[in-house]
């Protein structure tokens, strides 16, 4: 069974491969469909927004679809950006401008609260928009006060997970795609995989 990975950020793609790659399952990229156009993120959870990619990328593609949507909530600025994380910054913005933006933002709230979390929800769909799975996974964290790491991608040089000294961006890969989000998010996914299609 193909497992199609519903997104076009190279990051995510490789990080979700690394985490489900003992799955047993074969995995396909958007990078496979370049005919194909982006789903829309019109909900207002990042589940929403995960089922309605899956759903989008399984019927354009006929494969079994997986597809993601996360989020960054910093308690200073009322749980911001939360869904709008990828576009808090305007259409064409680059991580770099986004990260800039939080960092900004945050300097002008009157609060020594620098308490965040990111948000992770993963949906798996079928051709027929019928949706098989959907998990979630929260890791709590703080933002620090500039930049800090070179890995990662998105606002990982900004948060500090629980328990660590480092950025998602600093820790070792082995590291982040243990305690992740994404990675809560996926291993509960991983379970769901093994009772969907089992790998002949």
């Amino acid at each position: 069974m193909r497992l199609l990975i519903g997104t076009r950020n190279p990051g995510k793609v490789k990080e979700i491969m690394t985490i489900l790659e003992d799955s047993g399952w074969t995995f396909s990229s958007l990078q496979e469909f370049e005919s194909i156009g982006s789903a829309a993120e019109n909900g207002v959870t990042y589940a929403e927004n995960a089922i309605a990619k899956a759903q989008f990328y399984a019927a354009a593609t006929g494969l079994l679809a997986l597809a993601d949507d996360s989020g960054l909530e910093v308690a200073a600025l009322g749980g911001a950006p939360s869904v709008y994380s990828a576009r808090y910054a305007g259409a064409g913005a680059s991580d770099a401008d986004r990260r800039q933006l939080l960092l900004s933002e945050l300097a002008k709230v009157d609060s020594k609260d620098r308490r965040a979390r990111f948000v992770a929800s993963v949906a798996i769909a079928d051709p027929n928009g019928v949706v098989l799975n959907v998990s979630e996974g929260i890791c709590e964290g703080t933002i620090t006060f500039e930049p800090r790491g070179n890995s990662g991608f998105g606002y990982d040089p900004l948060f500090v997970p629980d328990g660590y000294d480092q950025t998602f961006a600093e820790l070792p890969e082995k590291v982040k795609n243990r305690i992740s989000h994404r990675a809560r998010a996926l291993m509960q996914t991983r379970d769901s995989l093994d009772h969907l299609h089992p790998p002949s």
